[in-house]
């Protein structure tokens, strides 16, 4: 494998009540922190319900973000597929392609807020079949294909592109997986990129991460397409500190927040954490290995865990979450990007083997220059005279 990258998953979650506008401009300031970082990739969610998850259009938010920065990645994480017409999604992607020169990804899903698709008159099974159905339309799309179809919820006619991406061939697209083998099952079908947006969130989903690449790999030696493990992003939790004590007691900020959501708001059962009280909560991330709450040594040995576990993959993205004051969150982030990032990307180790030989031959080399200024006092003391 390559250099690991590393990005963010951005849903994003941000505690009911405050302030809307300040928390998605929050927001933008997180993929401009980022950004300067010189994290690869950030990927934008689409939520319509529940009050925490605001972005209603990931596509709107990276086009902002695209001109507040220059190099990271943008990804829609993800465009709930069932509920839009695949044309227009398609249209809307290959827009945004030019507008960033090429720095965008689109990634989808089934849509994860059972509010959202009960809005328009859809169940989770129904979102789901309709994924398989707007996937493959759009793809066909993004390849040049003229496209006549008709779904349970749009009718296309001799639909087609005006644009071709700007990325040649085409930006990267990636499809979700959390708990089911839908997503590594379209990945392989498609030849795509696979997020694996479960990769941590319970010990079964962190056990089963060479199964779903094991799903991936099957299903394209089916299609006759091919699965990359550089195109598969695994999605984990973090928050570190300069010490664990200074790392939990950041996360007394907005932790509790946080598991009230998905135990008692999101009905996402993949998402379960137990909890009762913050010591508790931050003892089930920590316990379970469903995140990390520590050090940079601890998030650097996370990720091997699951290189090993997984047997390799191309992304690590850090699920977004508003545990501490944004002030730490932004030094999380920093740190990670100090000391984790510079293990997995080759950057470490030269420095690390520069200082070995500079301390192991530091002795002889002191003396030489000790020698060399001794000589040319002498020199100089003679000259003089």
């Amino acid at each position: 494998m390559s250099k690991l990258r590393f990005g963010v998953f951005l849903a994003p979650f941000h505690t009911a009540g405050q302030n809307p506008t300040l928390a998605l401009h929050r927001d933008l300031e997180l993929i401009q922190h980022l950004d300067a970082l010189g994290y690869d990739e950030a990927w934008i969610g689409e939520h319509h319900s529940a009050g925490s998850e605001l972005i209603a259009s990931p596509e709107i938010f990276i086009a902002a973000a695209a001109e507040r920065t220059r190099h990271i990645r943008l990804g829609t994480g993800v465009i709930s597929l069932a509920y839009h017409n695949p044309l227009w999604v398609a249209d809307r992607m290959v827009l945004l392609d030019h507008l960033t020169r090429g720095r965008v990804m689109l990634g989808v899903g089934p849509g994860s807020l059972p509010t959202d698709s009960a809005m328009i008159g859809l169940n989770p099974t129904e979102t789901r079949e309709l994924l398989d159905e707007n996937l493959d339309i759009v793809l066909r799309l993004l390849r040049g294909e003229a496209v006549t179809a008709r779904t349970r919820t749009h009718n296309l006619v001799d639909a087609r592109l005006q644009l071709r991406p700007y990325s040649d061939p085409l930006f990267d697209v990636a499809v979700a997986a959390v708990a089911s083998p839908t997503g590594p099952r379209l990945a392989g079908r498609h030849g795509i990129g696979l997020l694996s947006i479960g990769a941590t969130l319970t010990a079964e989903s962190f056990d089963a991460l060479g199964h779903h690449w094991g799903i991936a790999t099957e299903r394209a030696e089916a299609f006759g397409t091919e699965v990359d493990r550089e195109a598969w992003r695994l999605v984990g939790l973090m928050h570190v500190a300069e010490t664990r004590e200074q790392a939990y007691r950041d996360v007394e900020h907005g932790i509790a927040d946080w598991f009230e959501y998905f135990q008692k708001i999101a009905a996402f059962p993949q998402m379960h954490v137990s909890g009762g009280d913050v010591g508790e909560m931050i003892a089930f991330i920590r316990d379970s290995g469903v995140g990390v709450i520590g050090t940079p040594e601890d998030a650097a040995e996370q990720v091997q865990r699951l290189v090993g576990q997984s047997g390799g993959f191309g992304a690590m993205l850090l699920m977004a979450h508003e545990w501490a004051n944004p002030a730490a969150t932004k030094r999380s982030y920093e740190l990670i990007a100090q000391h984790v990032l510079p293990a997995f990307q080759g950057q470490a180790q030269s420095t690390l083997d520069a200082k070995a030989r500079a301390s192991a031959t530091r002795e002889g080399h002191a003396q030489a220059q000790h020698d060399a200024v001794a000589h040319m006092a002498k020199k100089y003391e003679a000259e003089r005279a």
